[in-house]
């Protein structure tokens, strides 16, 4: 009996035994898995995030043209401030480059102007970061940027409206938002470009509600490789702080500098300057992309022959390619792929404050051709 009692006994124990530790392991399993997902929480807790409470429409932008953009932001360090970015054509800080830098709120809200765009971007930097005002490429995370986060403007995408003209047997897009092109408060008139009798193109620069107002044209359609040539009368008078400028570009062709290559005849504000003419692929602040030269008084040829890996510019005298030659270059780094790059003429004001822009001035442009 009492063996019987004792064999039970045992296996009762043994039982009891077993079912401790199970309860044990399950217990340690337990706390194990919620250690490991209290570490996973504090990890992702802790980092930062930027979202947007007010998102502004999807507009092409102008100076004119402003709201509030919102947001908040969770986990910022101390220190760390907001700056926003708003994509049209290039990405533009917003809405100055004086008041960049955005105060993250004791609630932490922040809250800015901006001039519209088709795309914002929050970006959360650390004290030392140092906004640039235009940026080619999506801005990123990296260095002093501890978060990029982008939206789409709200709405169907708005473009500003344009007049038109035609000019050497093409129909042109007429400017009609202003710009900071130049670094100064640059209005763009519609009535500052037109044709006159003979089909010359005129652009002018007047004032316009006490500031200066200029004028862009643009073709209508995109070209591609090929050779692009323009006719200019004399513009060896313009003052220093006047540039027209015969250029490639693409609005939404970012990833290659908006495939911008140039022709512009100005000084910079630079009353001294001995050049008065450059030649550009950009980004033009890369050495080798700009080539500058004096271009002499008299009408002048601009040419650009755009090939793959190849972007030859020409000035000849007079009306003629086959005049002689003032200038000529040839690169062969960092040339764009067409895309959709369309040709502008633009006739505007360059901020100059030694050599301000003193009256209203113009230039004629006798013809633009293209051959493929």
């Amino acid at each position: 009996m009492f063996l019987g009692y004792d064999l039970r006994r045992n296996a009762v124990c043994g039982s009891d035994l077993v079912r401790k530790r199970l309860a044990r392991a399950l217990r340690l399993t337990l706390a194990f898995s919620l250690a490991l997902h209290g570490c996973h929480s504090e990890k992702t807790s802790t980092g930062p995030a930027v979202e947007f409470t007010k998102i502004p429409p999807a507009a092409q932008g102008g100076r004119e043209r402003v709201d509030t953009i919102a947001g908040r932001v969770r986990n910022a360090r101390p220190g760390q401030q907001i700056v926003i970015y708003a994509h049209s054509g290039p990405w533009w800080v917003q809405p100055w480059p004086d008041r960049a830098l955005v105060p993250i709120q004791a609630d932490s809200t922040w809250s800015t102007e901006t001039h519209l765009g088709f795309e914002y971007a929050a970006l959360l930097v650390d004290p030392d970061y140092h906004p640039l005002p235009t940026l080619d490429l999506t801005p990123t995370q990296g260095g002093s940027v501890a978060l990029v986060t982008i939206v789409k403007g709200t709405g169907t995408p708005q473009f500003a409206p344009t007049g038109s003209l035609r000019f050497s047997g093409y129909d042109w897009g007429v400017r009609t938002i202003a710009s900071d092109k130049g670094g100064t408060n640059n209005l763009y008139d519609p009535e500052n470009a037109w044709t006159d009798a003979g089909g010359a193109l005129h652009l002018q620069i007047k004032r316009k509600s006490g500031r200066w107002s200029c004028a862009e044209i643009f073709l209508n359609r995109s070209f591609g490789y090929g050779t692009y040539t323009v006719t200019v009368r004399d513009t060896s008078r313009l003052e220093p702080a006047a540039v027209f400028s015969m250029f490639t570009f693409e609005e939404w062709g970012g990833e290659q500098h908006y495939r911008e290559m140039d022709v512009e005849i100005s000084r910079w504000g630079d009353a001294a300057s001995k050049n008065n003419a450059q030649y550009v692929v950009q980004p033009f602040f890369i050495p080798g992309n700009l080539f500058a030269f004096a271009a002499p008084p008299g009408t002048l040829t601009y040419l650009l022959r755009w090939e793959s890996g190849h972007a030859s510019f020409k000035t000849f005298r007079g009306t003629s390619t086959g005049a002689p030659v003032v200038a000529e270059h040839e690169f062969t780094s960092g040339i764009p792929t067409p895309g959709e790059a369309k040709p502008r003429l633009i006739f505007y004001v360059v901020a100059s404050d030694k050599n301000p822009l003193q009256k209203p001035s113009e230039v004629v442009i006798e013809k633009f051709q293209y051959l493929p």
